[in-house]
């Protein structure tokens, strides 16, 4: 079974998960006042809000930090760029609909070829044109992030997003990290203005 997570806990990863290598991360969501259709992230997608009559368009991401920086473009994964250049972290793609049960999108991560140098990857969505469509993360519910075993589909951990987040257009959902030569995941949780994918870069260079 799972581990709960509430904001700012961390928890150990692969200590104790013997062999536990190939993983993947998804996210999910509802607009409010809709029934749960999936779930989000890695990479644009859009789902109708009743209260805005506008699709919210939200782009995830994952960024391979070093030294717990971003000190490359190619280190930024997301819909434009789906797989990274070492190859451990492959994006699924855009889903522009939202449609259909569990997560939306997964991003998947194989741990041994992640290369020594980054020692944290971050998980951030952001709206799309937030500022345009006068649209925010209040206007959505259910946030979560989620790591399960590829091998087995077994879930490991699962953090509830459930902060007050109205105004803010980005989130910095959670963080896998290297600590002696194991993985462990933060449930972070962050709400931020950034209305831009760099806006958001520039805060980890």
């Amino acid at each position: 079974m799972g581990i709960n997570l509430q904001k700012g806990q961390r928890v150990d990863l692969t200590k104790g998960n013997a062999g536990l290598n190939r993983i993947k991360v998804g996210l999910g969501w509802d607009p409010v006042g809709q029934e749960k259709s999936g779930g989000f992230l890695g990479g644009l997608f859009s789902n109708r809000n009743s209260g805005s009559g506008k699709n919210i368009d939200c782009d995830a991401s994952v960024l391979m930090l070093q030294n717990d920086k971003v000190l490359a473009g190619d280190d930024v994964i997301y819909f434009g760029k789906l797989t990274s250049n070492c190859g451990a972290v492959q994006h699924s793609g855009d889903n522009l609909t939202g449609d259909g049960d569990g997560d939306d999108e997964v991003i998947t991560i194989e741990l041994s070829s992640v290369p020594a140098q980054y020692n944290k990857l971050a998980f951030v969505v952001n709206i799309y044109d937030a500022a345009g469509r006068n649209q925010h993360f209040g206007m959505i519910q259910n946030a979560y992030i989620r790591v399960f075993d590829d091998r087995t589909g077994n879930e490991l951990i699962r953090y509830n997003l459930t902060d007050n987040y109205s105004n803010l257009t980005t989130l910095i959902c959670g963080e896998l990290y290297r600590h002696n030569n194991e993985w462990k995941f933060a449930a972070v949780g962050t709400g931020t203005n950034d209305v831009k994918l760099g806006d958001v870069v520039r805060r980890y260079q």
